[in-house]
């Protein structure tokens, strides 16, 4: 079979791999479509703060069950699925209380292990959830989203918010229709008019062109009038739009924190205190996640292939990372086709 790898930053090769073989309780996927997703953009730019090198990218994925057995779960042959990609190691801390989304010793598909981008890989049988007749295309999807969802989750959004999203890329976007789906009035900001535009038809209630810390602070106060956003939410990774975030939190205000990056942020913390802030991290996704978001976009409320803008070959997958890496201000979801 064909398996991508990424050597080192820039640097995406396609490489012939044996078909691995399903252990007990494992089962044998062929992979539909995978999603390139901003982690991967960074370990492409050598900017992800935990990939290692060289890695077979990739945890955004549909495809078809090749060969399972037995088991419990209705899994059978044929079916069109995806995965739980966070692979917990259950005894740590953090697993015995519940956070197998923060395990201690997490192990993301295409991060800290292998990833999801070849022709067949297999998967626990536990890890694998019936995507209820979605378009594969969407199915590959639902991932990204269950991060979005998630963090609007641990900010608590509810009917009447008003939530700000810094970021306009695949995670903000979805994040803005998780916020949406709660009731919530919601507004994304970006540097990118171009994101912005097209952000715009997932139903926001309006955009920020974050072109200078003045106009982003004058667009805050004359939206909230004054008061600051009841939920901001920060889906860049940047020291920058963790700031936007922090400015624009009204007072007690809930601060979440989706991003990931490598860069440190020189602030005055007091504002915390002089605000109240909450703050909340938000990593990875749950199983309920990935269940609920399947039947939120089987019911046809949320129009998750809006998300997809580009679609290459995954023997493409270099020129797909590429023209990614140049042009990010203008591509939201990128996917890979593994079944033609």
């Amino acid at each position: 079979m064909k398996t991508i790898f990424i050597d080192a930053p820039g640097k995406v090769e396609i490489r012939e791999m044996e078909r691995p073989v399903p252990q007990k309780g494992e089962a044998l996927l062929k992979v539909l479509y995978g999603g390139i997703c901003g982690s991967d953009l960074g370990s492409y730019r050598g900017t992800f703060a935990y990939f290692s090198y060289p890695r077979t990218p990739g945890h955004e994925l549909s495809a078809e069950i090749i060969d399972v057995g037995k088991n419990d779960r209705g899994l059978k042959n044929g079916m069109i699925v995806t995965c739980n990609p966070y692979f917990n190691c259950g005894t740590c801390y953090s697993c015995s209380h519940g956070l197998v989304n923060a395990c201690m010793d997490n192990k993301t598909m295409g991060v800290q292990r292998e990833g999801g981008f070849a022709e067949y890989i297999t998967m626990p049988v536990e890890r694998i959830y019936d995507g209820k007749g979605l378009d594969p295309k969407v199915l590959a999807a639902i991932e990204p989203f269950c991060i979005s969802y998630h963090g609007i989750t641990r900010g608590q959004v509810k009917e009447g918010d008003k939530v700000l999203i810094v970021g306009a890329g695949t995670i903000g976007v979805l994040a803005a229709v998780a916020a949406k789906s709660k009731g919530a009035q919601v507004y994304i900001s970006d540097v990118a008019e171009q994101k912005l535009t097209y952000a715009a038809q997932f139903g926001v209630d309006g955009t920020i062109l974050n072109s200078s810390p003045e106009v982003f602070s004058e667009k805050v106060a004359e939206i909230t009038h004054g008061n600051g956003f009841d939920v901001t939410v920060e889906a860049v990774g940047l020291p920058s739009t963790f700031q936007n975030c922090i400015d624009a939190a009204c007072f007690g205000g809930r601060v979440v924190q989706i991003g990931v990056g490598k860069k440190n942020l020189d602030f005055n913390f007091t504002v915390i205190q002089k605000k109240e802030l909450n703050i909340y991290g938000s990593r990875n996704a749950l199983k309920k996640d990935f269940l609920e978001l399947i039947d939120l976009v089987k019911s046809g409320s949320v129009p998750l292939d809006k998300i997809i803008t580009n679609e290459y070959r995954f023997e493409d997958a270099a020129k797909a990372f590429s023209d990614f890496d140049k042009n990010a201000g203008s591509m939201l979801k990128v996917v890979l086709n593994f079944t033609k």
